[in-house]
C-alpha cells in the first residue's frame, strides 16, 4: 500500500507560478505511472500529466503542455509539479497519484490511478 501526501497548494494571481510536492511511501515503492489529476468543484476529474516508470515517458493533457512541468528526484519517493502561468480556470483540487496494475496511457492521462494523496487546493485569482 502506497500512501501520498500533497503540499505547496496556495492562492496565486493568474500568470504566476506554484510548485506542488508530493511525497511517496510504503513498503515496496512498485508503481507503473505516477502523475496528477485535478478536479474543480463540479467538474469531472481532469488527469494533469504523468511519468511511466519504464522508460520515464511523460504524458501531458493538453490544456498545461508548455506551463506544467512533472518531475521526480532520484530516490523516486518525491514528485513534484512545477506549474507556470496559471490561469483561473487551473483553480482546483490537485491530487498525486500512482498507477500499479500498467493501465493504457489514455486512462491514466484521463484521471484513472489505483492510490492518491488527500489533495492540495490551487486558487488562481486575482
Amino acid at each position: 500500500q502506497l500512501q501520498l501526501v500533497e503540499s505547496g497548494g496556495g492562492l496565486v494571481q493568474p500568470g504566476g507560478a506554484l510548485t506542488l510536492s508530493c511525497a511517496v511511501s510504503g513498503s515496496t515503492l512498485d508503481y507503473k505511472a505516477i502523475g496528477w489529476f485535478r478536479q474543480a468543484p463540479g467538474k469531472e476529474r481532469q488527469g494533469v500529466g504523468c511519468i511511466v516508470t519504464a522508460d520515464n515517458s511523460e504524458y501531458y493533457a493538453n490544456f498545461v503542455k508548455g506551463r506544467f512541468t512533472i518531475s521526480r528526484d532520484n530516490t523516486k519517493t518525491t514528485m513534484y509539479l512545477q506549474m507556470n502561468s496559471l490561469q483561473p480556470e487551473d483553480t482546483a483540487v490537485y491530487y498525486c497519484a500512482v498507477e500499479t496494475t500498467g493501465r493504457p496511457i489514455a486512462a491514466i492521462m484521463d484521471g484513472t490511478y489505483d492510490s492518491w494523496g488527500q489533495g492540495t487546493q490551487v486558487s488562481v485569482s486575482s
